[in-house]
């Protein structure tokens, strides 16, 4: 890893490089913001840690993740997933801003039902400015679990410890997707904006020839252009059309091979080819499973009406 990278594995080294005293459990961990202070060696540096972080600050925090950076000037909650980078570029004196960050290790949830529910938590990948904005009820719904958590951590370590913190956890993460599930709502005039962006992209793409050429576009082509992550993206169409990133494409893509099905010059190879398929039974098996039909099935039976 570059030197310019800081990389922190574990929930002891993380204590060890903030100057604080030894955890009380080895992969949990929630740290006071009030109390921290981050010095100039610390601005601009690189940081990717081994473990997932929930951060609830209520002023500006200087924090980029990734290619982006942002400052908020009210209650937002941050979420970092493991291995992703992330930097601070101001410093930070004691009792400038208010908050918790929650640190955990993998190995906490590996073998959980949460563990394997982690994925369904797409805000772990989202963007620092895609961050969720919460009221003072949520913030205080909120920092009740984290009360409950921290308890078990201090006072309580015992059998029955790990199933009452995951537990408290996993309610912690689905209010968290209530409260974004509500922040989508709340911004829906926005969200139709970025849904009509994403159609129009993908039908430049297509008139520009750039399916054969290319292939289908990646995801990145729409979140480049469109300034969000792939995560948030997916999600934000999901909420306002139904449909996925992957399913809006291969839905536009089926539309467009029903229309190409009707002309009887083009063959069924041809289609696939023009679609962007290397493989027309690639091309053949997507259309089957989305129109109960072959794509012969389905010229010989519009030929037929």
């Amino acid at each position: 890893m570059p030197e310019d990278i800081f990389h922190i594995n574990s929930i002891s080294e993380l204590h060890k490089q903030l100057g604080l005293p030894k955890p009380s459990h080895p992969l949990i961990s929630i740290l006071d913001v009030s109390q921290l202070e981050i010095g100039p060696q610390w601005v601009g540096k690189k940081l990717v840690t081994d473990l997932y972080s929930i951060a609830l600050k209520d002023a500006s925090c200087g924090m980029d993740y990734g290619r982006n950076s942002y400052d908020f000037n009210e209650g937002v909650l941050i979420f970092t997933a493991p291995n992703q980078v992330t930097s601070t570029q101001k410093e930070q004196q004691l009792n400038e801003i208010q908050g918790w960050m929650l640190f955990i290790h993998p190995d906490l949830i590996r073998n959980t039902d949460l563990g394997r529910r982690m994925d369904n938590f797409g805000f772990f990948s989202y963007d620092v400015h895609e961050a969720l904005h919460i009221s003072e009820g949520e913030q205080k719904t909120l920092n009740e679990c984290i009360k409950l958590i921290k308890t078990e951590i201090d006072e309580r370590i015992d059998n029955h410890s790990q199933r009452v913190i995951v537990s408290t956890l996993e309610l912690l993460l689905n209010y968290s997707l209530r409260y974004y599930e509500r922040q989508f709502n709340t911004r829906t005039a926005q969200n139709i904006d970025v849904v009509s962006q994403f159609e129009s992209l993908l039908k430049d793409y297509y008139i520009d020839g750039k399916f054969e050429e290319q292939g289908p576009p990646p995801i990145d082509y729409f979140t480049e252009a469109i300034h969000l992550s792939p995560h948030y993206l997916s999600d934000l169409l999901k909420k306002e059309t139904g449909l996925s990133t992957k399913d809006h494409i291969n839905h536009f893509l089926v539309e467009k091979a029903k229309l190409l099905l009707l002309s009887q010059s083009d063959t069924i190879s041809g289609i696939a080819y023009k679609l962007g398929f290397n493989y027309p039974h690639y091309f053949s098996r997507l259309f089957k499973s989305r129109t109960g039909l072959s794509p012969n099935e389905y010229r010989n039976k519009t030929s037929l009406n």
